[in-house]
């Protein structure tokens, strides 16, 4: 099930005068990016990730609103809700998108009736436009629900998948990126159906593991199951001093150097963000811990005011402390675009950069100057 043009979506619900216009979500300035489009902006050949200077010039009579991921993650969270209520399994796949397993509904209401009803449920809870694809494992699903936009809903049963893939597109295979595109392109195929019959050891020779994975998808084979989706997910750092300390200034540059590390591990993991808790530990061993809920996001320099935040209120008894941690949950699938609402181009290229820099060389090998003074604090506690 897939929220169409979700962010959109959302917007016009909010703003009634957007129905049937063209809307671009991003951020308002030439240097911004876009986050998400309406189909009516899409004609235009308007898509996301796009300069915005690029896209008013596609499409000069769009209306561009700046995002609110708060608002987004709201109703989210609202879709999941009905979701949970009703599926035996779910997987929550991204901020807009959820694989549900109903294997067995058929013996005693039927699999495609029970899909009408939740996702009529939805629209009429949420009021939000949202296509669902019905079939027989994750990839086939996903590929039947772009197929059912917009605001549609497609059966495909096991007999005939291969006929519905056979004539679509390469692109619409998950896993298919602009290189693999172009490789396959330069080989003659251009549809699922040709790619079919490429044989698997070609394949394999050609592009390793994901050729024989690219190759499964094409005959509408994935045996990938629907994992339960929990909240509870999440990741985390924690640092017990050898010394108790009362250093503020170096504890809040220890919980920067916590926060850039779990934030690359997030992007690196395609994931997000939507719960950020921050615990210490007195000198006494009492414990105690701090959580907000926040928007969606991955980004480091959203996540380190939050943190220092949460210490500061949690931090009252200016006693010694023994131990500080930050954790990050309520994880989804997404990828940082998500948030690209205020931050410029350029903030986007620095991230890239940053973090390929980190894939090749280390996690440590880009830091801030106050992960630096956080191995000074460490070592200062040492020597005390």
């Amino acid at each position: 099930m897939d929220l169409d043009t979700f962010f959109v979506s959302v917007e016009r619900l909010q703003n009634s005068a957007l129905e049937g216009k063209p809307v671009i979500i991003g951020g308002t300035s030439d240097r911004g990016v876009v986050s998400s489009c309406s189909y009516e902006a899409r004609r235009f050949g308007v898509h996301s990730a796009m300069p915005m200077k690029f896209a008013k010039a596609l499409c000069s009579e769009a209306i561009v609103v700046r995002g609110d991921m708060d608002v987004y993650t709201r109703y989210s969270k609202m879709v999941s809700d009905i979701i949970a209520e009703k599926a035996p399994v779910y997987e929550k796949a991204s901020i807009d998108e959820h694989y549900l397993d109903i294997s067995g509904m058929d013996r005693f209401f039927g699999c495609l009736q029970w899909t009408k009803e939740l996702r009529q449920e939805i629209i009429r809870e949420t009021g939000l436009p949202i296509s669902c694809g019905l079939s027989v494992n994750k990839t086939v699903s996903k590929i039947a629900t772009g197929e059912a936009k917009p605001n549609g809903e497609i059966e495909v049963p096991l007999p005939i998948v291969k006929d519905f893939l056979s004539p679509l597109s390469i692109r619409k295979i998950p896993m298919i990126g602009n290189k693999t595109y172009h490789l396959l392109r330069s080989m003659g195929v251009s549809n699922i159906g040709t790619l079919s019959l490429i044989p698997i050891e070609m394949m394999e020779s050609l592009m390793g593991k994901n050729g024989i994975v690219i190759w499964k998808k094409a005959n509408g084979i994935d045996p990938t199951p629907v994992m339960q989706y929990s909240e509870r997910k999440s990741i985390g750092s924690e640092r017990t001093f050898e010394r108790d300390t009362m250093d503020i200034m170096g504890i809040n540059d220890l919980l920067v150097s916590m926060v850039e590390k779990l934030a690359f591990q997030l992007r690196k993991e395609e994931k997000l963000s939507s719960v950020i808790t921050v615990k210490i530990r007195y000198s006494n061993f009492d414990t105690h811990t701090l959580q907000k809920r926040i928007a969606y996001t991955s980004f480091d320099h959203v996540l380190i005011p939050l943190a220092k935040e949460l210490f500061e209120r949690l931090y009252t008894r200016r006693m010694l402390l023994r131990l500080v941690g930050v954790k990050l949950s309520g994880l989804v699938r997404g990828v940082q675009q998500l948030n690209l609402f205020e931050d410029t181009s350029e903030m986007i290229k620095l991230y890239m950069a940053m973090d390929s820099l980190r894939k090749r060389f280390g996690s440590g090998s880009v830091r801030r100057a106050s992960g630096i003074k956080m191995k000074e604090f460490e070592e200062k506690k040492k020597c005390i």
